[in-house]
């Protein structure tokens, strides 16, 4: 791999001085009175430089990377090709509204990006900036080409489709996500996402996607809403900040099939789950279904600024003026985004994110063997939750024991964050290999196993 003469595995992680260091500190103390503070820090960790899935902080210690800077950095920090991709792009045009003209990367860059989108007849993209824009885009598209007569969206509980209002609406991951913003959009309703592990049906876990697709047809389409005033149904293959969360294998050909009885676009936002993380370009494609449209963003361009709405071609029909971004498809994310595709092809990463992925999986679910606190693995490729429960027989929630574990694993060199409200999130790079995995595995499992004996004590 690219980063291993920089950063040989016997070399990480390297822990010399204890995180947060003073180097760390000054700048944590800099950035509280410049910001505002409405983000979620997981731990003060001060990133100065990258490499592959190793993060080097501003007080020299080395981090095993598991969230790959929250799931973007998917061919890893500092890609040679990615990195030589913006420079040269640089050096020959920053930007030039592509709202307003033209220029070549566009088509060059989605020319080649049609090929892995899992959208067959003829595709049509929308470019923004981040995976926000491309869901409120995906919602004025699915309601332009109905010219307005299906006014109603549908998304999940436990869905995290964006911070920006129309975004918001569709968001139904945690409370302070909307807390204080009413009113946000109408006509937007939201179902029981089928979670197996905590079903809020109180089925069996595979009997949950039936269970699912039942509220939407019973209690929704025929006590709420009409389904011919319903323009899409805005879903995650994965659910991400819900949990990674992965439904049963069913749930989907039935919603596709249910949708498009009623004329409903399928809406898959891919913004987390896409470009190979799950070891399949895009997640939905496990389950074989065909979305109508599909939103990306995060890992699209390698850590720069890019949003994607791809769809298929009769849908992707808005007027002109209707909607645009004045940066969306800056040329030098283009050219970003191009490399990506290239990098993730030549180097094989949805296998290794399949084989390594696999890895993990198996290695997290002997800890269900070893310790009562961890109550669920789930998964595909590098997209793994891990489940941590207070009383696996009540299945409460394990707040404390999360931040807990996450802390401990950062103050020994390895960087994993949470998803959902107990559930230790697994999203390397897709360039990571076994061998560093599993030392980050081991780390983990050491703060787990610490945390175990402190709450029996």
């Amino acid at each position: 791999m690219f980063y291993y003469e920089k950063y040989p595995p016997d070399s990480v992680p390297k822990i010399v001085v204890e995180p947060p260091g003073p180097k760390a500190r000054e700048v944590i103390e800099r950035d509280h009175s410049l910001l505002m503070q409405s983000f979620v820090r997981w731990y003060p960790l001060v990133a100065k430089t990258g490499l592959g899935p190793i993060i080097e902080d501003v007080d020299g210690n080395l981090f095993i990377d598991m969230n790959a800077g929250i799931a973007v950095m998917g061919v890893g920090h500092g890609h040679p090709k990615v990195v030589e991709a913006i420079k040269r792009q640089a050096d020959k045009l920053l930007h030039y509204s592509l709202t307003d003209f033209y220029y070549e990367e566009a088509p060059e860059y989605l020319e080649e990006l049609s090929k892995v989108v899992p959208i067959s007849g003829g595709v049509k993209f929308f470019l923004g900036n981040s995976g926000a824009e491309a869901n409120e885009a995906a919602m004025k598209i699915a309601k332009g080409v109905n010219e307005g007569r299906r006014p109603y969206v549908i998304s999940f509980i436990g869905a995290f489709h964006g911070r920006t209002t129309g975004a918001m609406s569709l968001t139904a991951s945690k409370p302070v996500q909307r807390k204080g913003f009413q009113p946000l959009l109408p006509a937007v309703i939201h179902v029981p996402y089928p979670y197996p592990y905590r079903c809020p049906f109180n089925v069996p876990p595979e009997e949950c996607g039936d269970a699912a697709i039942g509220f939407l047809e019973e209690w929704i389409f025929k006590r709420v809403v009409d389904p011919t005033e319903v323009a899409a149904v805005f879903v995650e293959p994965i659910q991400g900040e819900g949990g990674y969360v992965v439904p049963p294998d069913d749930f989907f050909p039935k919603l596709k099939k249910l949708l498009s009885s009623n004329g409903i676009l399928l809406v898959d936002d891919e913004v987390q789950a896409g470009m190979g993380r799950t070891g399949k370009w895009f997640a939905i494609e496990h389950w074989g279904v065909e979305p109508d449209l599909v939103t990306m963003a995060k890992a699209v361009a390698s850590g720069i600024p890019l949003g994607v709405v791809a769809g298929r071609k009769e849908v992707m029909d808005l007027p002109p003026g209707s909607h645009a971004s004045t940066f969306g498809g800056n040329p030098v994310a283009l050219a970003a985004g191009e490399a990506v595709l290239q990098v993730v092809r030549e180097e094989r990463l949805l296998e290794n994110a399949a084989k390594v992925g696999e890895a993990i999986m198996r290695r997290a679910k002997e800890w269900m063997d070893t310790y009562e606190l961890v109550g669920d693995v789930r998964g595909k490729g590098l997209m793994i939750g891990v489940e941590l429960v207070k009383d696996r027989r009540t299945k409460e929630y394990a707040k404390k024991e999360l931040a807990e574990i996450l802390m401990k694993s950062y103050k020994r060199g390895v960087a994993v964050i949470g998803a959902g409200f107990s559930a230790i999130r697994f999203a390397p790079p897709l360039v990571i290999t076994e061998e560093l995995a599993m030392k980050a595995m081991d780390v983990i499992e050491d703060a787990i196993k610490e945390v175990s004996k402190e709450c029996r004590s």
